[in-house]
């Protein structure tokens, strides 16, 4: 999508609204990973270098339209400070007349965040009073949220249309390189998807046998695609639409589809359920299907090796799992071992396995948008990308 760009608009004096996806996992009130806060100073660092007096706004947990104590922004305020290296003053809201009060008090450079954008009920509401409200507290928009674009609420489609609205750097590049991967490869493209349930996935995978060479299957929806072969998919009910869904991608003519030639099973779903390796053609009918084996996760290597372009979605078994988590690992070992290929991960869990590896640094690109990186590789439009200025 050609959308504007903030990174060539003068911002000198000017108030910028910006949109970032701060919804980071904690522990016990300490951030446990603070890979969004990091992935939005770019942008942050741009506009302050520009002159702008910069407003950030994100959401963070579910709090439902209420204000729920644990769900406030303090922790997320503290170590943006801590990054950033300058203060960043509290905003409070994020509705209300405190906001405006605080954004005035900016200077050139100032940076202010806004309290959980979920506390008011008009944000996932998309409501229009709030979008305006939002509106007012600045002269321009930035879209930094890739994360949560896929939503049209108030402050990521809403807000958009009473402000000059731009992607910031990390959006760019988010949609740049998901687009790249499945238009501007110049050779062979292979696409690793994992996941529980075919149905849930199957517009993805639809969408990306026109778009790919090969299809490589993992994770628990092998069972809807072994019994689509006419084979036991093991304990796993798998109900006609998983198997249908299954059948309409094999028959779909489009990309070669790789099943797993065998697979780890349990008897239980439990991290200490001893793990069996079986082949495609007997997997047991009281076993659950955790991880691909051995065999196909070396065949898998070896193909993810071969190509171009690499898109991977979703782990291979339950990677949380020491015992169930080879087939993943092998996965991610191979996509940063083929140093040719443009690699790019979906986030969520499939970013939490290369995480967990410390191979992020080895990866093309991993996404920071786990349900709007899938949403964006079924071919869907993004509310919050749609409603950014298309580029002149």
């Amino acid at each position: 999508m050609n959308k504007s760009s903030i990174r060539n608009v003068d911002v000198a004096n000017k108030t910028v609204l910006v949109r970032v996806d701060f919804n980071v996992p904690t522990r016990d009130g300490v951030i446990s990973d603070d890979s969004r806060i990091r992935a939005a100073l770019p942008t942050i660092n741009l506009l302050r270098g520009g002159g702008a007096k910069v407003v950030v706004a994100s959401h963070f947990g579910r709090p439902k339209g209420q204000v729920v104590e644990d769900m406030r922004l303090t922790v997320v305020r503290d170590r943006l400070a801590e990054l950033l290296g300058t203060d960043v003053i509290n905003a409070g809201g994020p509705n209300g007349s405190e906001p405006s009060q605080a954004v005035s008090s900016l200077e050139a450079g100032g940076v202010a965040l806004l309290e959980n954008l979920r506390f008011e009920p008009g944000e996932e509401a998309n409501d229009e009073e709030f979008s305006k409200h939002l509106a007012s507290l600045a002269d321009i928009y930035v879209n930094d949220a890739f994360g949560a674009a896929h939503r049209a609420h108030a402050s990521t489609a809403g807000v958009a249309s009473h402000l000059p609205a731009y992607a910031g750097l990390l959006m760019e590049r988010e949609l740049e390189m998901l687009g790249n991967s499945l238009e501007g490869s110049t050779g062979a493209t292979v696409a690793i998807v994992g996941g529980a349930k075919v149905a849930d996935k199957i517009q993805v995978l639809l969408h990306l046998a026109s778009k790919v060479d090969t299809i490589l299957v993992g994770g628990g929806m092998v069972a809807a695609f072994y019994a689509a072969h006419g084979k036991s998919g093991g304990a796993a009910k798998v109900t006609d639409e998983d198997a249908n869904a299954a059948k309409s991608l094999l028959n779909s003519g489009g990309a070669n589809v790789v099943l797993p030639a065998d697979v780890v099973t349990a008897p239980e779903f439990d991290e200490k359920s001893p793990a069996t390796v079986c082949d495609d053609s007997n997997v047991p009918a009281d076993g659950l299907i955790l991880d691909i084996g051995p065999r196909t996760a070396k065949e898998y290597s070896r193909i993810i090796g071969l190509v171009d372009t690499v898109i991977w979605n979703g782990p291979m078994g339950v990677f949380e799992w020491s015992e169930f988590a080879k087939g993943s690992k092998a996965v991610a070992n191979a996509v940063a071992a083929n140093k040719k290929a443009t690699s790019v991960i979906g986030g969520g869990s499939t970013a939490e396995v290369v995480g967990s590896l410390g191979l992020v640094d080895q990866i093309t690109h991993v996404s920071t948008g786990g349900g709007a990186s899938l949403e964006f590789l079924e071919g869907k439009i993004l509310p919050g990308v749609a409603a950014l200025d298309d580029e002149i």
